[in-house]
């Protein structure tokens, strides 16, 4: 079989979401496509909806990345394909509303695997191939609240994007030099299934409809940002403020108006 002269994509939590526009986004550019979800039937339609639209190759590979060892499937699909990653985005991920005691530790383990480990595992298996052929691309999804201190719910949800955030700082710093685009993705509000899957969706909804932004609007930011090299992008005018404000102005201050919003969206044990 001949191997295809378009470069791979490979886009963790694809069935939907910024993981789905994303998928879509490359696609458009004359990408080939490794997807990855758990639900089969939805990467599977979204590769039918590619595929019609943009021909090329789309493999879908379902895999539940909270589990240890979780990159490995998708590592196998590439070797099976005879392909290499030259953009990777890491953007699978969820939240926990609850307190941290009040969830099982194993659903809170799947969380940093999931938001973490794989991101991490993935990064470490592609970027050897892309430091040698000189040029390759690491998104990261990070958060706006990567710069927020923690409050009462999503435990560990601040902690994890901060990590994605400094992560991707790191990764260029050692490989800028060597063709490799590196970037943090930081958005604020985005229309995502991500509130419907986490429960909070009623409250989401009260947030002013000037700091929503759609998922077409966050990736193409994303994309536009990572071209152009740079490390950290937070996709609106609004968010950029807030993050200017989160990390310029007393952490006291801030944890007490971060305390004070976010108390909504807890909902307790």
């Amino acid at each position: 079989m001949t191997a295809s002269p378009r470069p791979l994509a490979l886009v963790t939590g694809a069935s939907s979401g910024l993981g789905a526009e994303f998928a879509r986004a490359y696609a458009a550019r004359g990408h080939d496509l490794l997807v990855t979800a758990r639900r089969l039937d939805r990467l599977e339609a979204l590769a039918a909806e590619l595929r019609a639209r943009h021909g090329g190759e789309v493999t879908c590979v379902a895999a539940d990345l909270g589990v240890l060892g979780a990159e490995r499937p998708l590592l196998e699909a590439l070797e099976s394909l005879g392909r290499s990653v030259d953009v990777l985005v890491n953007n699978a991920g969820f939240s926990i509303p609850q307190s941290f005691a009040g969830v099982s530790w194993a659903r809170q383990r799947d969380f940093l695997m999931t938001l973490v480990v794989a991101p991490c595992a993935l990064a470490h298996a592609v970027l050897p191939g892309m430091a040698a052929r000189g040029s390759g691309r690491i998104l990261n999804i990070s958060s706006l609240a990567a710069f927020a201190p923690g409050a009462a719910g999503h435990s560990l949800y601040p902690g994890a994007k901060s990590l994605m955030l400094t992560f991707s700082e790191a990764l260029d710093a050692e490989y800028r030099g060597r063709g490799v685009k590196v970037t943090a993705v930081c958005p604020g509000f985005t229309r995502t299934g991500f509130a419907e899957a986490n429960a909070t969706a009623h409250l989401m909804e009260g947030a002013p409809r000037l700091f929503w932004q759609s998922a077409e609007a966050v990736v193409a930011a994303a994309i536009a940002g990572n071209a152009a090299g740079k490390v950290v992008v937070i996709p609106g005018w609004h968010n950029r403020l807030a993050a200017a404000l989160l990390s310029h102005l007393p952490r006291g201050l801030v944890r007490a108006v971060v305390r004070a919003g976010s108390a909504r969206y807890h909902l307790g044990d």
